[in-house]
């Protein structure tokens, strides 16, 4: 009897409950195990069998074979910090790491790649006692496991020695006598291991060659396709036949042995044989049928979507039971969520929730900054999932090709902030000149460079000092900028309020711990000013927020919601510097030097307070809903919305979000 193989079940054979065959009468072989591999030891964890692997498991499929490949990849590419973290996960107890206290792994900064040497030494040099759990610096024990790790292939041995132990150390001793140190990685790939079952007592999973040395009376065997079983010769030959004939060369080819394994399978199993082939590929392309099967009757053909007669594991049967399957919880949430997903109407599943839920109020009760405002008037349901549910996403500590605009933006403000608190040490950015200017600027662009390349992740070299180049420019630009110059002016940047932490110990305007809150609307704020110029007099300030993107195409006033901080920051000065002072705010873009001025500051923020006070209310009512940033293009939490959310979920959802919303959905009209 021919047959294709199911999807699942194809373990599962009935002889084993009616009690016709015991685990030990059963076999599963082909010709090429190695593209089934995987697929079984899935199988054989789901269905919870003892599914013996007679030409044995990769050592990569066990703990032990993953903390030797985890080594082996700092050893063959390098040492940077995934790498790292990912053998501390595997070798916790090795002797390196033994000394290190728990939670060590705290002291890497988490979007460092730490690739290079160079990092390490600056990220140790930097390291103090209180950084450490414990309160001891044990920067030495860390520094010494680096550079261990460092010392690439030509120290392989001593390293394995070092921080591996047991099995994991015998695997990689055997892994370095089968093949060079360069490649162990390649190598630990190819190594196979007994997978610890008794052939005796369990069904087995065989090449064909074993299967035929070692009959069994029930037998399954896959992969009969064309060029598959039989296998073809894969290599040219270099020697032609009339120099050397093939039977001399090769006296027994692979097809042959193929097809000799497969009529001694025939021939001694005793009860059963099932021949399997597959229609399709992985790929979908059609395969031929194996000659093997031209003398072996008519095919039974069994669908993938098949309901099976006899389940294999948990999975299997409940696939097997759709109304059964149905009634379990996540089966009926799941398609719960999905019929929601598709009605235009605002359902619990699009961020309705119960009015003054504790969670919603706990939220709303924190001080804010620009930007949670801004997501709480444009995203209502991107602010709960990040502020009540903690979400993020997840950052690559790889080292990127560019930095994106916020990484871009984040340099241009640390250049700023470093020149601008050196000139103001001097004789202050008002009296300075051009040259003094890219002296400070440069100056800041080096201490930075270096502290960035310590904790974040860099371009590549040339990228870097492009990126840097553009970086010093925009600073020069930023602080050469005068179009409002105040008298005896007095610059500070980076100046925290509402109880933000100063990022150095310059003088600063005001205490900084002095709460901050928007009249009429419930919301304290806080946050870092970019810059604040103060008059020699105290009666004039100057309140500019730094934008490293391109200048809108027209002037801007709230910018549909997006633009809150010149207002927001122009109330804080106020309010923390009093009521006498003349406020300006401004959004000044460097790259084109294009200073954009608010107009009315005290009329927006009274717009802003309405809107604000609306979405505080709308909220606290069960309406964390989707707004016109949902599903955006900078929307950092698309993931969690459906498949294509912007061009179709957002779309359907909006109207019936916006009705809800209701007056506090007229700020994304707003200019």
């Amino acid at each position: 009897m021919v047959q294709a193989p199911p999807v699942t079940g194809s373990l599962y054979w009935p002889h084993l409950p009616s009690g016709q065959a015991t685990p030990s009468d059963i076999a599963v072989a082909t010709a090429s195990p190695a593209d089934y591999d995987d697929h079984f030891l899935a199988l054989r964890a789901d269905a919870n069998i003892d599914l013996h692997f007679v030409h044995g498991v990769k050592a990569v499929t066990t703990r032990e074979g993953q903390a030797a490949a985890a080594l082996a990849d700092i050893v063959v590419r390098g040492l940077s910090q995934s790498r790292l973290r990912r053998l501390v996960a595997l070798c916790r107890d090795s002797a390196p790491f033994e000394a290190l206290p728990d939670g060590w792994l705290r002291v890497l900064p988490t979007d460092a790649p730490l690739s290079t040497p160079n990092a390490w030494s600056r990220l140790l040099v930097n390291l103090k006692p209180e950084d450490w759990p414990d309160g001891v610096d044990h920067s030495p024990a860390l520094r010494a496991a680096a550079a261990l790790l460092a010392k690439g292939p030509d120290a392989a041995p001593g390293i394995g020695d070092a921080f591996l132990k047991g099995r994991t150390l015998a695997m990689w001793r055997k892994a370095l006598l089968a093949g060079p140190a360069a490649s162990i990685d390649a190598t630990l790939e190819t190594l196979k291991q007994d997978d610890g079952l008794e052939a005796c007592v369990s069904v087995a999973w065989m090449p064909a060659s074993a299967l035929a040395a070692s009959p069994r009376r029930f037998v399954r065997l896959l992969g009969l396709n064309s060029s598959r079983w039989p296998r073809g010769i894969a290599e040219d030959r270099l020697i032609p036949d009339h120099i050397i004939p093939t039977a001399e060369l090769d006296p027994l080819p692979v097809a042959l042995a193929d097809r000799r394994d497969f009529e001694t399978i025939l021939a001694t199993t005793s009860s059963e044989v099932v021949l399997s082939r597959a229609r399709r590929d992985s790929e979908g392309r059609l395969l031929g049928r194996s000659p093997l099967l031209a003398r072996h009757g008519e095919e039974i053909y069994l669908r993938r979507n098949a309901v099976p007669v006899h389940a294999f594991s948990e999975t299997d049967r409940l696939m097997a039971r759709p109304l059964e399957f149905s009634a379990e919880a996540q089966a009926v949430s799941a398609q719960g969520c999905w019929r929601d997903w598709r009605r235009s109407e605002i359902t619990g599943h699009d961020g309705l929730v119960r009015v003054n839920h504790p969670l919603i109020l706990a939220i709303l009760a924190r001080t804010q900054s620009a930007s949670s405002l801004q997501r709480l008037l444009r995203n209502p349901l991107s602010f709960v999932w990040v502020y009540a549910f903690g979400w993020r996403a997840p950052e690559s500590s790889a080292e990127p090709l560019v930095l994106d605009a916020l990484g871009v933006g984040d340099l241009v403000h640390m250049v700023l902030d470093r020149a601008l608190r050196d000139l103001e040490s001097a004789d202050g950015l008002a009296s300075a000149g051009a040259e003094t200017i890219t002296a400070a600027v440069d100056r800041a662009a080096g201490f930075i460079a270096a502290d960035w390349e310590s904790g974040r992740a860099v371009p590549p070299t040339i990228i870097w000092r492009r990126t840097l180049d553009d970086s010093r420019l925009m600073a020069s630009r930023a602080l050469s900028y005068g179009d409002d110059l105040l008298p005896g002016a007095r610059s500070y940047g980076e100046v925290p309020f509402g109880g933000s932490e100063p990022k150095s110990d310059a003088e600063m305007p005001w205490d900084p711990s002095a709460p901050v809150t928007i009249p009429e609307t419930g919301f304290s704020i806080a946050g870092y000013i970019d810059r604040l110029d103060v008059s020699g007099d105290g009666k004039r300030a100057l309140v500019r927020d730094y934008k490293t993107g391109r200048p809108p195409r027209t002037a801007i006033r709230l910018n549909g919601g997006r633009e809150l901080q010149r207002c927001l920051y122009a109330f804080a000065v106020k309010a923390l510097l009093g009521d006498d002072v003349a406020i300006s705010a401004s959004l000044l873009f460097p790259r084109e030097q294009i200073d954009l001025q608010l107009e009315d500051p005290e009329a927006v923020l009274a717009e802003i307070s309405t809107f604000l006070h609306g979405a505080r209310i709308s909220l606290a009512g069960g309406a964390a809903l989707p707004g016109p940033d949902t599903g955006g293009d900078y929307d950092d939490l698309a993931f969690a919305l459906p498949a294509n959310a912007s061009a179709t979920y957002c779309i359907r959802k909006l109207p019936a979000a916006t009705e809800r919303l209701g007056d506090v959905a007229q700020i994304w009209e707003a200019e």
